[in-house]
């Protein structure tokens, strides 16, 4: 039997399954890849936020990387959520030692769906410097543009410009914090600017929308499709997710990673 393309994850868990690790897991499995973990944190999550997280010692976040990529390796290799600018500069030495054809899909998550940190205020420089110039693609979000890009003026596209000149190969600047009756995500590359749009859901229950569109990118990648149509089919796909996120708990429920089976009645 053929295996299918291998796709690792650096990322911190989620306790409630909506975001982090789990989420990219599920997202991988939907999209047709073997998924992997590199764990750099834990935290206590559910559907009403963050209630505790801890970072994991660097020794372990390194023992989890060699044990994969030396033995099983990778096709595509997606982070979320590194916590620290320590965390932030281990990861990009682990992603450095990886051959340049391997793609690296960089969500620069800063805060959950809940407002709660996820990265220390002293950090997003490091991600500037150490992870930006490794990003196949970025995909902040709105949020996270402007720090990310060290831009305050709330100009997207010089802050797009300013991710491409610090050595990202394609940015996707996320619209789903956008108003209006479209979510619109516009990709930037050298002479491309592509917007990617789709009616927006009237459901709250969009927990998790961020990792799942970044695993899915990866999962494209590393099934061999160009950057431009990765997106999309991740952006398809996401978009069905979020039409079907339910409720869980008492607060903002997940997106649902495999509405496509449960559409098709199996």
């Amino acid at each position: 039997m053929n295996r299918p393309p291998r796709v690792l994850t650096i990322a911190g868990s989620d306790s409630g399954g909506g975001a982090g690790i789990q989420a990219d897991l599920k997202a991988m499995l939907a999209n047709g890849v073997h998924g992997m973990t590199v764990i750099t944190a834990i935290t206590a999550q559910n559907s009403l936020g963050v209630q505790g997280a801890w970072e994991l010692p660097e020794e372990q976040v390194r023992a989890q990387f060699r044990s994969v990529v030396d033995d099983i390796g990778v096709d595509a290799v997606k982070t979320g959520m590194l916590a620290s600018a320590s965390m932030v500069r281990v990861v990009a030495s682990l992603l450095r030692t990886l051959p340049p054809s391997v793609p690296v899909v960089v969500d620069p998550v800063s805060v959950s769906k809940h407002g709660d940190a996820l990265l220390a205020a002293d950090a997003m420089d490091a991600v500037r410097t150490e992870v930006v110039p490794l990003a196949t693609v970025l995909t902040p979000n709105l949020t996270e543009l402007g720090p990310v890009a060290g831009v305050t003026s709330g100009d997207r596209e010089l802050a797009a410009k300013t991710l491409l000149e610090a050595g990202a190969s394609w940015v996707l600047v996320k619209g789903g914090h956008d108003s209006g009756t479209e979510s619109v995500d516009v990709l930037h590359g050298a002479g491309v600017r592509r917007a990617y749009s789709a009616v927006r859901a009237d459901n709250r229950h969009t927990h998790g929308t961020g990792c799942t569109l970044a695993s899915a990118i990866a999962s494209y990648l590393a099934r061999g499709y160009d950057v431009e149509s990765a997106v999309g089919a991740a952006k398809e796909y996401v978009t069905g997710a979020i039409q079907a996120g339910f409720a869980l708990g008492g607060g903002i429920g997940p997106v649902d990673h495999a509405w496509r089976f449960r559409g098709s009645g199996s």
